[in-house]
């Protein structure tokens, strides 16, 4: 469920378009609070539109401005929040993989919760965006078996529907046992195999599956038999499958993002990327109901934290996204 509140009467996207460029003052200074009380409470088609106004009446790209404009955590927000879904992915696969510091769990995470459908996508606005294509930038800034798993998950095409062939799951959870905990060391192989070409439903099952069997969960299967990256990955594409968000995508279930969340605003400071990341893309999906869990798990509210850990206009841009602190 989405957290982003719009104004109940809306004002048109022609003058939240004048009112931003009123808040960029000539040059003389930006009234951020202004920005961010207009792009925080507009949705995606809404946000759309402005930039189309932005740019017929004032032939310069909103995007650009907003660059030069601001600063710090709340520009990287505000960036982020103004895309559309696969120009967003694309954006922080890219930065995860090519920034001054490389991020493989960043990139991890946005590309082993997609769909098939959605990674297909994000890799053509990748490519139209950056110059590049998706595979070269994980060939170049992975290793070992994690980029071999995240290669075959870009490439290899995935059913999307909810029908399963049972003999097939119960074949795949013999061979996930097989490759794992019945033997010494770890067939590496079978997991990238099955966990890259196999459907969310079709994994879902044979999670079932495995534990009815062998009396054990696959997920503490995966963590006792794989490490790093490698285990990240795994953990995060199983997640996804046993736990499909109820609105848009149906992706990655809060307890990973909670998880991370809590590792984000703790200890030496705040990973305000981490932070940005999973609030910004998951406003308009299921931030709701990753609230309603982060609550049960650590006893506070996400907005408390958040309010606790950060400050200024990105602590007001993130908890405008959040929504009522309830």
């Amino acid at each position: 469920m989405s957290t982003v509140t719009v104004p109940p009467v809306m004002t048109s996207p022609r003058e939240d378009a004048i009112q931003l460029y009123k808040a960029f003052k000539d040059g003389l200074g930006c009234d951020t609070a202004a920005v961010v009380h207009i792009l925080a409470h507009r949705d995606m088609t809404q946000r759309g539109l402005i930039q189309q106004e932005y740019r017929a009446m004032y032939s310069e790209d909103l995007v650009k401005r907003l660059t030069s404009e601001l600063r710090g955590d709340v520009e990287r927000a505000v960036l982020l929040w103004i895309q559309d879904p696969a120009g967003r992915d694309a954006s922080l696969v890219r930065k995860a993989l090519s920034g001054d510091v490389i991020d493989p769990k960043g990139a991890t995470e946005v590309i082993c919760s997609r769909t098939p459908s959605q990674i297909q996508h994000f890799k053509q606005v990748y490519f139209a965006k950056f110059g590049v294509y998706l595979e070269q930038d994980i060939e170049f800034r992975t290793f070992g078996d994690h980029k071999k798993l995240l290669l075959a998950y870009v490439t290899i095409p995935r059913y999307e529907g909810p029908e399963v062939d049972r003999a097939v799951v119960e074949k795949d959870a013999k061979a996930l046992y097989k490759a794992g905990e019945k033997k010494l060391g770890t067939d590496e192989n079978t997991f990238i195999r099955i966990f890259s070409e196999k459907s969310r439903a079709h994994l879902a099952a044979v999670s079932t599956a495995y534990h009815s069997v062998y009396s054990n969960s696959l997920e503490k299967a995966v963590k006792s038999e794989t490490s790093g990256d490698f285990e990240f990955a795994l953990v995060t594409i199983l997640q996804c499958a046993e736990n499909p968000a109820k609105y848009f995508a149906k992706i990655i279930p809060p307890r990973e993002l909670l998880q991370r969340l809590h590792k984000a605003m703790k200890g030496m400071g705040t990973d305000d990327r981490t932070l940005t990341r999973i609030i910004v893309s998951r406003a308009e999906i299921d931030l709701q109901y990753i609230k309603q869990e982060y609550r049960k798990k650590y006893g506070k509210t996400l907005n408390d934290a958040v309010h606790s850990e950060t400050s200024g206009h990105y602590r007001a841009f993130l908890l405008a996204l959040l929504g009522p602190n309830h």
